[in-house]
């Protein structure tokens, strides 16, 4: 499992943090990927054609895309190839946040209704299928077979995550190791993905491959980490999506877990009994017995680590543009951590 690394010496940090500037330079690329993803709605049956220009036409800040287009430029040239790989991993995504969104019975996603409200748990289920199985389709356009090899494996290992996060629900008691290993699997490795078939279609040799994968593990376990946060500390004006799911379905994040860890044994046994018995009129308690445990502090410094990580991941990689836009995520991310809790 991926750890974190301390602080060291580690590239120079991009000081452009505000996210518009910051993927600036892969502006066409990303707009090259919405257009992409519009015309996949022609693939799916005009009876639910709708539904897939729901899903499909509200990418968000297209993360996984940038995260294919720097990787791409900071080992070489990006071609076409690199587009319809962003748009197989954009659908892959959005196939895991309609599937999400069901069993977290959650009834917001990006600033609008999820599409489970929209339409309903069952055709949001098989919706995702769908989604996930253009995705593949479109992976098998490739002239080798790699391609689809990578996305399929790397398909089964995030949904793998998922049913290990769904199996531990309510399990209160979960180690770190537990956590993270989900995290890593759910999202990280589509970051890893993102990052090595980005490098692999810019012709990147094998040394640039592992150091991009290792930059996109590292930087989706902050990424997730930071959300599962947001879930507890952010507000739903800022995140634009439901939050205190995590603790409505019984799912344990690293602030419940360094609670635990931390409070004496008569606050752990109450933070445990809240647990089991979820109300949301139990946050202000809950929010008490995580400023006695210090779990916002202890929890950006674990994201902290993984940053770390991931910049000294690119410490071998020429200079660029493309590279300083890699490490300007870390320093983006880094400033979203700082900003939690001040809502």
């Amino acid at each position: 499992m991926l750890q974190p690394q301390p602080t060291g010496n580690i590239p120079a940090l991009s000081t452009v943090t505000d996210w518009g500037r910051l993927v600036r330079p892969a502006e066409p690329f990303l707009q090259s990927v919405a257009a992409r993803l519009a015309e996949q709605v022609r693939e799916f049956d005009p009876a639910i054609a709708a539904m897939a220009r729901y899903a499909l036409t509200n990418q968000g800040k297209q993360l996984r895309p940038a995260l294919v287009s720097l990787s791409g430029g900071a080992v070489g040239k990006l071609a076409e190839a690199h587009v319809t790989v962003a748009v197989i991993i954009e659908m892959v995504h959005l196939a895991t946040l309609v599937h999400d969104d069901v069993m977290d019975e959650a009834r917001m996603r990006r600033q609008r209704p999820t599409l489970a409200v929209q339409w309903g748990n069952e055709v949001s289920v098989l919706l995702g299928d769908c989604l996930f199985a253009e995705a593949v389709r479109l992976a098998a356009s490739f002239p080798s077979p790699d391609i689809c090899r990578a996305v399929g494996g790397a398909t089964k290992t995030v949904c793998t995550g998922e049913i290990l996060q769904t199996m531990r629900r309510g399990d209160f008691l979960i180690s770190r190791a537990d956590y993270f290993q989900a995290v890593t699997m759910k999202t990280a490795e589509l970051f890893a993905l993102s990052c090595e078939l980005g490098a692999l279609l810019a012709g990147a040799d094998e040394n640039g491959r592992r150091a991009l994968r290792e930059y996109g593990l590292a930087l989706g376990t902050a990424y997730q980490v930071y959300d599962d946060c947001l879930d507890i500390f952010g507000t739903e004006a800022h995140a634009g999506k439901s939050l205190g799911t995590d603790l409505a379905t019984g799912k344990v994040t690293l602030p419940v877990l360094i609670a635990r860890e931390r409070l004496a044994p008569a606050e752990r046994e109450r933070l445990l009994g809240m647990l089991r018995t979820w109300k949301p009129e139990m946050e202000p308690a809950l929010a008490d017995l995580l400023r006695q445990a210090n779990a916002l502090a202890e929890s950006r410094a674990a994201i902290g680590g993984y940053l770390t990580t991931a910049r000294n991941a690119l410490a071998g990689l020429p200079q660029s543009e493309s590279l300083l836009g890699l490490l300007g995520l870390t320093a983006f991310l880094g400033q979203q951590v700082e900003a939690l809790g001040a809502e």
